[in-house]
């Protein structure tokens, strides 16, 4: 039956490395239920709430990508989306949870129609590769901030706004010995190497009397607090304008890098270098972002670490169905989690910080219409705290820069036209 379903033998593979494939794809990416929480509960989500909706949030979208789509690609709430969720959203803009849930809630269904309309691979490169690097590069620097600061490694300054925090507090030394151990971890190619430092730096705490150790299995917490309590009616709101078209944009972009970076290690793609079954693929990801803001948490999206468990083998749909059960058996070790400090999740931010910066080296730094507007997306997209003013203000400058210089063409006047609903936004509705 199930080399029938996922078409094992089609595809040259086994329920066993599938199910090898899975286990790996989860190690490298199941650093998420410990984050995600950490993350959402700045905002005022219950943390144990957050947990479990990270967990089934995962399972669903996962499950849905491997029996819609029959990929071995794997979803999650994303990095970077999350901390937009919280930092900008919630605490820099002023916005509830509900509000912020709701945005997500509709972006995905901004995102579900088009992954059913013929414009989505038109929409997907309406913002030229310059820019989606830069917003990558962008929101790895955004997180590193945000890292620095949760670890109190950077504190503000009354007079420089930032400086360096006190080196020799223990939570600040663990926390700068958890990011070096996964960097070196990974450099060593060792499987599950987040994981293994945050539950290493967890026990060097829990050695140290810095933090408590609360068990390891019980039954899952409730997810009463933050399931169905999106309010879609707030994010109507015109000043979320800008937050649902970041999170649709950024969703958009991350998914399609993700998908055919994925597809291309399993060597999935058709001889045009397609993807194929593309809409079944968009709409299982729309889905999962759709089902996300109903249980309780920030976007959820199509994760790289999936490259992992195609390094291993995996090449079909079953490789995602392992890693759902995985996630969902993950809801029995909330004492486990709930044990875990921010020193030990933090580092795992600035590490993901410094994968995405390194898209920075893609942009084309021989052209300067390409490059300056770059340069302003990755640099106002941290100092202002906002993932969707990084993405403005760069769309902005692009679009100026491309029209003065006597350079704009066909594939690029859709740009000119974002520039314009941007310009229009901050004319009218501020900042905020």
């Amino acid at each position: 039956m199930l080399d029938s379903f996922f078409k094992l033998t089609e595809h040259k593979t086994t329920i066993k490395t599938e199910v090898i494939a899975g286990f790996t794809t989860f190690l490298t990416m199941g650093y998420i239920i410990f984050v995600n929480p950490d993350i959402l509960a700045q905002a005022g989500i219950d943390r144990d709430a957050a947990f479990v909706a990270t967990c089934l949030a995962a399972a669903i979208g996962t499950l849905l990508m491997g029996l819609i789509a029959n990929y071995p690609i794997a979803l999650a709430p994303g990095m970077g989306v999350n901390a937009f969720f919280t930092y900008t959203v919630v605490l820099g803009q002023g916005y509830t949870w509900q509000v912020a849930l709701g945005a997500v809630f509709i972006s995905g269904i901004l995102f579900l129609i088009l992954s059913v309309l013929p414009i989505r691979e038109w929409i997907i490169n309406a913002i030229p590769k310059s820019q989606k690097m830069a917003i990558a590069a962008g929101i790895g620097l955004f997180l590193a901030i945000i890292a620095l600061q949760n670890m109190s490694m950077v504190v503000d300054h009354p007079v420089t706004l930032v400086t360096l925090g006190d080196l020799t507090q223990p939570a600040v030394l663990l926390s700068m010995f958890c990011f070096l151990l996964i960097v070196t971890l990974e450099i060593r190619k060792i499987p599950g190497a987040i994981i293994i430092s945050i539950v290493a730096t967890t026990l060097i705490g829990v050695a140290f009397g810095i933090t408590e150790f609360k068990g390891i299995v019980s039954s899952p917490p409730s997810l009463a607090p933050t399931f169905a309590q999106l309010d879609i009616a707030g994010a109507f709101n015109v000043g979320m304008f800008g937050i649902i078209m970041a999170f649709l944009f950024v969703h958009m972009f991350d998914t399609a890098g993700t998908l055919v970076t994925v597809a291309n290690s399993a060597g999935l793609l058709d001889k045009k270098g397609n993807l194929p079954r593309l809409g079944r693929t968009l709409m299982a990801d729309s889905s999962s972002m759709l089902a996300g803001s109903v249980v309780g948490t920030s976007p959820v999206t199509s994760y790289i670490e999936s490259t992992a468990g195609v390094n291993a083998g995996g090449r079909t749909g079953l490789t995602a169905v392992v890693v759902a059960i995985l996630f969902l058996a993950s809801l029995f070790f909330a004492p486990l989690v709930s044990s875990i400090p921010s020193y030990a999740t933090f580092p795992v931010l600035l590490f993901v910080a410094t994968l995405m910066v390194k898209n920075i080296t893609l942009i084309d730094w021989e052209d300067m219409t390409e490059y300056v507007p770059a340069v302003i997306t990755v640099v106002v997209m941290p100092l202002s705290f906002s993932i969707a003013d990084g993405i403005g203000f760069g769309i902005i400058t692009y679009a100026f820069l491309k029209l003065l210089s006597g350079k704009i063409n066909k594939s690029n006047f859709s740009v000119v036209i974002m520039a314009a609903i941007f310009i229009s936004k901050y004319a009218f509705l501020g900042t905020h």
